[in-house]
């Protein structure tokens, strides 16, 4: 069963990630083989609700980003919570950049729109854009970047608090209260009740 799941004698995913970057093709095929189709599902989540006809699939998407992926050379991979972070933050981008230039093309049409509660538990459900979104995370990049990584790891790539916790190797009940916080701070600043 293990070389069916992309695993030879001894190899680990950790393992292989190192292998990838130490210029290993082979260990680059196999963590491919081995995340493609969580990365699919993760690329498929954030094209779910793609409303205008959209002709990004989820296949480009994930083959867009591991072209990506394949450039990075200062990275070190912990292990595979922390590459899948890096891939749904590349894909992440990769969207962000192909909405931006649909939108620049039609010249004023209509933006992709979300729902707030898709953020887990938003409390409602008007309507918003990911560029929004993706600039709301800019911004509390900015200001707080456990918090961002927070929310891409758990919205973007799925993760439950307890992985998010191992992850970022902090406790579950400061992931907890830090991803409350960030679903606050979000909500307001894409309603536009930033107040000073």
């Amino acid at each position: 069963m293990a070389a069916a799941a992309g695993y030879g004698k001894g190899e680990t995913i950790t393992s292989l990630l190192r292998g990838w970057q130490n210029g290993d093709q082979d260990a680059q095929e196999k963590v491919i083989r081995i995340v493609y189709d969580e990365l699919r599902r993760i690329a498929g989540n954030f094209l779910r609700n793609e409303r205008n006809n959209n002709t990004l699939q989820p296949t480009a998407l994930v083959n867009e980003a591991f072209i990506r992926l394949v450039d990075q050379k200062n990275i070190e991979y912990e292990d595979r919570n922390h590459f899948m972070g890096i891939a749904a933050r590349l894909m992440r981008q990769i969207l962000i950049e192909y909405l931006r230039k649909k939108k620049a093309l039609k010249r004023g049409g209509p933006e992709r729109n979300l729902f707030l509660d898709e953020v887990q538990e938003l409390e409602d459900k008007k309507p918003l854009d990911l560029i929004k979104l993706d600039e709301a995370l800019q911004e509390l990049e900015n200001i707080d970047p456990n918090k961002c990584r927070i929310v891409e790891l758990r919205f973007f790539t799925g993760l439950t608090l307890e992985e998010t916790a191992k992850v970022m190797k902090i406790s579950h009940a400061r992931v907890k209260r830090e991803w409350t916080m960030a679903k606050a701070w979000l909500y307001r600043y894409i309603s536009g009740d930033c107040g000073d």
